[in-house]
């Protein structure tokens, strides 16, 4: 008897592995953790400017902005990263004028080499100063036209590799170049995230942690289909941004059955939002996970002082409490409320402090984590049709538009 189906029945860990094994020999973010950095690291040296302007869009910007975000407040930088990401007027206009653009080096970052956003604000910077080898420099892929562009005009390039994806970027030249320029421990960077590859890929701690959390996603995908991250810190405000991309434009996919699937991403700040979001997790529709992020060691020791304030006496009981004290109290209030419920899913990932190596290896954790959810949802995390028809669209008006 010849016998053929279609069926995709649940697949185990050890496929889903042998799996992933395969894909990092042509998906290429996965060995990122052993970038050479000495490149980077060389030409962040010759930077004289100031002031650090990165010019793109999406995956362009999104990673890079979440580790300097998560840092910059602890760390003893000599310039400042701005990011222009959007073609809103008011946006350009409001940063640039908070920039002194004779001390600023421009670096432009641009996968395709062609993204309408980036080089539209490309354009505006060209109409009010100088761009030349002397202060820009662009990341993007070898053969673009955008690098041809820099070629003839002497700037300096760095290439993005073209088996890795804008979303997962973050730890090649996109990510590591402006952090370099800016003081940042780049090695540091990579450090943290191959302490995640090495634990997942040799099956340690890493590899039970995220096949289990990957298989509860999709097994119960249609159940609960809302991802939140919870972070309690402001710190982790461009990680979150960063999460929201990667998830959803992951995926978001028509599966090999025709089947549409997805998990919706929502990403939300302690104690800003227990305010508020925590009230539709607590009473509203079980269709909600909940991934609860803490920093252990904020590296700041500010107090709430010992003032009296008629009228409030009843909480003096605060006084002298630490405020990262305060915020971790407050997390694990909201972890508390939410298990004692017994019917919303919730994880708490406690990173150790504010440095290089814990950010990285959340971030790294996540794109490990995208990966698994997409080979258990038989889905590519690693196109985007679903954009791709809304740029040719525009791409069309514009040009009727002339």
């Amino acid at each position: 008897m010849n016998y053929e189906h279609n069926f995709n029945p649940t697949i185990s860990d050890h496929d889903i592995f042998r799996e992933m094994l395969e894909e990092k020999k042509y998906i290429g973010y996965y060995n990122l953790v052993n970038n050479d950095t000495s490149s980077y690291i060389e030409y962040a040296k010759t930077v004289k400017q100031t002031n650090i302007v990165v010019i793109g869009i999406g995956g362009s910007t999104l990673g890079t902005y979440a580790i300097y975000k998560f840092l910059k407040h602890s760390k003893n930088l000599d310039k400042q990263l701005f990011f222009l990401e959007t073609t809103d007027p008011i946006d350009i206009k409001s940063k640039i004028e908070n920039i002194d653009l004779e001390d600023t080096l421009f670096i432009v970052i641009s996968k395709s080499g062609t993204t309408i956003e980036t080089v539209s604000i490309f354009k505006y910077i060209n109409s009010l100063v100088t761009c030349n080898k002397n202060n820009t420099v662009v990341i993007t892929e070898h053969d673009s036209k955008l690098s041809t562009y820099a070629k003839t005009n002497e700037m300096k390039t760095f290439e993005i590799p073209k088996n890795v994806g804008g979303r997962f970027s973050v730890f090649s030249a996109v990510g590591l170049l402006p952090l370099a320029v800016v003081g940042i421990d780049i090695d540091e960077l990579l450090g943290g995230a191959r302490d995640i590859y090495d634990s997942f890929f040799n099956n340690k701690e890493a590899y039970h942690r995220l096949m289990k959390k990957a298989r509860f996603f999709t097994e119960y995908k249609n159940s609960f289909n809302i991802n939140v991250i919870f972070s309690y810190s402001s710190r982790l405000e461009g990680f979150n941004k960063w999460y929201i991309q990667l998830w959803g434009e992951s995926l978001g996919k028509v599966d090999i059955n025709s089947t549409r699937q997805g998990l919706t991403p929502i990403g939300i700040i302690g104690p800003i939002d227990q305010h508020s979001f925590l009230q539709l997790i607590v009473e509203g529709k079980r269709d909600k996970t909940v991934t609860v992020i803490k920093v252990e060691d904020f590296d700041n020791d500010l107090k709430i002082p010992s003032i009296k304030l008629d009228g409030l006496e009843e909480l003096d009981y605060i006084d002298g409490i630490e405020f990262s004290s305060l915020i971790n109290k407050q997390a694990d209030a909201t972890i508390e409320s939410i298990n004692n419920l017994n019917d919303i899913p919730c994880d708490v990932m406690t990173i150790d402090g504010v440095s290089e190596r814990s950010i990285a290896g959340l971030m790294y954790e996540y794109e490990i984590l995208t990966s698994l959810c997409a080979k258990f949802m038989y889905i590519n995390a690693y196109d985007q049709p679903g954009v791709e028809s809304g740029k040719i669209i525009l791409k069309d008006k514009l040009k009727k538009s002339k």
